[in-house]
């Protein structure tokens, strides 16, 4: 049985860090969410750089590739979508979600949302839940911010989607670059009301 009676949205752009969206999809998974996945077409070529290897188009081929990025074979549900199938049910304002997260989020997607524009199945999902009013949350990662990204951002913001820089924090005294990137991902999922991440919350100074 899946952890909630909606289906929460998991949207990859072509931004650097695809670590962060293979971590917020093991502890989905593991934590039994049904997930909708749809990464952007520049995420194919992302990938290849960053970790060399081909990730498959075809819906189902590219779900067990995902699982294996993850390593949670079984568990929760996932869904992945072309991105170029604009007809999909996340496309539509009638496709029920709990919210929506793009990890990690271009500035380019950002761009594009911020001008009401959609050219592939993730923004049009994003635009979805922006105008039906739904969680939508980004996870940008870009630096340094220019005064274009910093007014997109803003644009973004005030139509009240949460906006999560992949800035980890320290106070947990991390050891590896995992636990800097679950840091990330636990406050970037707090967002949508969802605790899955073993993380070690700040309790206050002694």
């Amino acid at each position: 049985m899946s952890n909630n009676s909606k289906p929460l949205i998991l949207g990859i752009s072509g931004a650097s860090g695809l670590i962060y969206a293979v971590h917020a999809l093991k502890y989905l998974l593991a934590a039994n969410y049904e997930i909708e996945l749809v990464a952007s077409k520049s995420t194919y070529m992302v990938w290849a750089s960053e970790q060399e290897t081909r990730m498959p188009s075809e819906p189902l081929a590219q779900e067990q590739f995902w699982r294996e990025q993850a390593g949670v074979a079984v568990g929760g549900k996932l869904r992945c979508h072309p991105w170029g199938d604009v007809g999909a049910g996340i496309a539509s304002g009638s496709f029920r979600t709990q919210g929506m997260i793009i990890m990690p989020c271009s500035m380019s997607t950002v761009a594009k949302l911020a001008g009401g524009l959609s050219s592939d199945l993730l923004e049009r999902a994003a635009d979805v839940q922006i105008k039906e009013g739904r969680k939508l949350v980004i996870v940008p990662r870009e630096t340094p911010f220019s005064l274009i990204h910093l007014r997109n951002l803003t644009t973004l913001a005030e139509t009240g989607v949460r906006i999560v820089p992949a800035i980890p924090a320290w106070y947990h005294h991390p050891q590896t670059i995992e636990d800097l990137v679950d840091f990330v991902v636990a406050r970037a999922l707090d967002q949508l009301d969802i605790d899955c991440v073993p993380i070690q919350r700040w309790q206050g100074s002694k």
